[in-house]
C-alpha cells in the first residue's frame, strides 16, 4: 500500500495516516488469521474445540471494524471517532488474548476448562436413537492440543497475534493524539 492511497485529501496528516495504517494492518492480519483457522479446519481436518471457536469472535469483530476505521481515517473522520474505534479494537483483542491464555492453560493442565469440552464424558446408558446420534458426534476436547509448532498450540499463537494487533491499535491511538 502506498502512502498516496492512504492520504485522501492530498495533504499529509501523519496522525490520520497512522490510524489508517493501523486499521488496515489489523483488518488484513485478522483476515489472514481467520483464513488460517479455516485452512486448519477445512483442509488439514484439525477440528476446533468450543474455546477455539470463541477465540474467532474477536477477529469477526476486528475485520469490519478495523476496515471501517481505516476507511474513516482516509476520509478525514474526527480523531475522537477514530480513537474510539481503535480503543474498541484494542480491548477486544486484549480480551481475546486473555481467552487464549485461558485456553492454553487448559491445554497445559494449569486449570480446569469448561465442562462441555474438558470435563468427564457422561454416559447416559442405552437410550435408543438419542445415544446413537450422540455416538456419531465427535467431541473436540479443549484440554487436548490438536496441533503444536515450536511448543505453542493454536491457542498460544492466538495470544501472540491478538497481543500484536492490540499493540498496533495502541500505536494508532498514540499517534492519533
Amino acid at each position: 500500500m502506498t502512502s498516496g492511497m492512504i492520504v485522501s485529501s492530498g495533504h499529509a496528516n501523519t496522525s490520520t495516516d497512522a490510524v489508517c495504517v493501523a486499521g488496515a494492518v489489523i483488518a488484513v492480519v485478522a483476515a489472514l488469521t481467520l483464513a488460517g483457522a479455516w485452512f486448519f479446519q477445512l483442509v488439514l481436518d484439525i477440528r476446533p474445540c468450543p474455546l477455539c471457536l470463541e477465540q474467532r469472535y474477536a477477529y469477526y469483530l476486528a475485520i469490519p471494524l478495523a476496515a471501517l476505521v481505516a476507511f474513516a481515517a482516509s476520509r478525514g473522520a474526527s480523531r475522537r471517532l477514530l480513537v474510539t474505534g481503535l480503543v474498541i479494537l484494542a480491548l477486544a483483542l486484549l480480551a481475546n488474548a486473555g481467552l487464549g491464555v485461558y485456553h492454553a492453560g487448559v491445554e497445559w493442565g494449569f486449570w480446569q476448562g469448561p465442562t462441555d469440552c474438558s470435563g468427564p464424558i457422561v454416559d447416559f446408558g442405552n437410550t435408543g436413537n438419542l445415544l446413537d446420534g450422540l455416538n456419531k458426534v465427535k467431541v473436540i476436547r479443549c484440554d487436548e492440543v490438536q496441533w503444536r509448532f515450536l511448543g505453542l498450540s493454536l491457542a498460544g499463537y492466538n495470544v501472540l497475534i491478538s497481543l500484536a494487533l492490540a499493540a498496533v491499535a495502541a500505536r494508532g491511538i498514540a499517534k492519533a493524539r
